[in-house]
């Protein structure tokens, strides 16, 4: 298996950042731009596009700041992968971000941040932030 590699993308965002955080961190906020839908049982979430459907567990959080899923198998393994959503806020203009960290194949990485973008274009949509 190929080793993914790491990368990260800020997205600025006009949100407060406690309303950023219900759309990063519940199953209800996620299903509304980053998935069809979310299911959540526990700390393991599954996130469900199309026909496919992946596992991941909140390997940590922090209220109103950040959030962490790491992908898991079948029996709920944790994989070496993961995602994590931030939320920046520049301490001088109060100015909002969203940092993503994720992984991807080293041939699939500009696809990702692609897809990132297309995501947080969706995020941004729903909050009203476009």
């Amino acid at each position: 298996m190929n080793e993914k590699i790491k990368y990260e993308l800020e997205f600025p965002i006009t949100s407060s950042p406690q309303l950023l955080y219900q759309y990063i961190s519940t199953p209800s906020g996620l299903s509304e731009w980053f998935a069809d839908n979310v299911n959540s049982r526990g700390e393991y979430f599954t996130f469900i596009w199309d026909d496919s459907e992946e596992k991941a567990r909140i390997s940590s959080k922090k209220s109103g700041e950040k959030v962490k899923f790491r992908w898991v198998d079948e029996n709920n393994n944790d994989s070496d992968y993961y995602f994590e959503l931030s939320i920046l806020v520049d301490e001088i203009t109060k100015d909002v971000s969203l940092m993503v960290v994720d992984f991807a194949d080293e041939d699939s990485v500009q696809e990702s941040k692609l897809l990132w973008e297309n995501q947080v274009a969706d995020l941004k949509h729903v909050l009203g932030s476009v």
